[in-house]
């Protein structure tokens, strides 16, 4: 199957309608943790949530006759879908005992599951909340490291954390596909390092146009069909 993101061909992400269309539709859940005493700063959430996306992708249980692999090549043939739901607490520690992958970063804590048909989320997951996700940094984030991976945000668009998230892992996703074994493998010994960033608006510009890995979103939620949100500026891949 083919992974080209250019926009004349079939990406799992377009608004158009597609052969994609016709395939069962799978979501690929991630919960954060939000406690309200100490809720994480946005972009350590950002950055957690696209490495909790790689970190199942490179897990074994999602390659070869691994117990999430059927269930992976549905979701990753249809359209990629990622919902951002928060829980604290018990709903937290319920999240925790499903399977799945709990990411940490500095802040942040995701766990991310194997997809799950669209209506055929579990109980203890279809529970939670997924709108009113909002974060803040407490500080501006530091310059990104030019020889690490970074995840442009658009600068022209106003997302949730909730949503930025999901888009920051289709981002990631992107990138991931686009890269060698060899590639990969490197990526995922060092820890799958990362950052994501808001672009400046002329740099943007320059970055939509690169020819890296570019999310159009198929505006589902918040934002209209179409829009860029992301460019996976991988070092592989520049």
């Amino acid at each position: 199957m083919s992974h080209d993101v250019t926009p004349s061909t079939d990406s799992p992400f377009r608004s158009e309608p597609t052969a994609r269309d016709q395939a069962p539709q799978f979501v690929l859940p991630l919960v954060v943790r939000i406690e309200k005493a100490a809720p994480p700063a946005r972009t350590d959430a950002l950055e957690t949530a696209a490495r909790a996306v790689l970190v199942l992708l490179a897990d074994e249980r999602s390659a070869g006759d691994g117990e999430w692999a059927e269930v992976v090549r549905d979701w990753q043939d249809a359209r990629i879908r990622k919902v951002v739901r928060r829980a604290r607490g018990a709903e937290w520690r319920r999240a925790e005992a499903l399977p799945g992958i709990t990411v940490t970063g500095k802040s942040a804590e995701v766990r991310v599951f194997p997809p799950v048909p669209l209506d055929g989320w579990p109980k203890d997951l279809a529970k939670l909340q997924v709108s009113g996700t909002d974060l803040d940094d407490p500080e501006p984030p530091a310059v990104a490291d030019p020889a690490a991976p970074v995840l442009w945000l658009s600068p022209d668009l106003d997302m949730s954390a909730g949503k930025a998230m999901a888009q920051a892992g289709h981002g990631a996703q992107l990138a991931w596909w686009e890269l060698s074994a060899e590639e990969r493998a490197a990526w995922r010994d060092a820890g799958f390092p990362l950052a994501v960033r808001t672009a400046a608006p002329g740099r943007w510009a320059e970055l939509t146009t690169s020819g890296l890995p570019l999310v159009r979103d198929a505006g589902f939620t918040e934002i209209a069909p179409g829009s860029c949100t992301v460019v996976a500026d991988h070092p592989a891949l520049r």
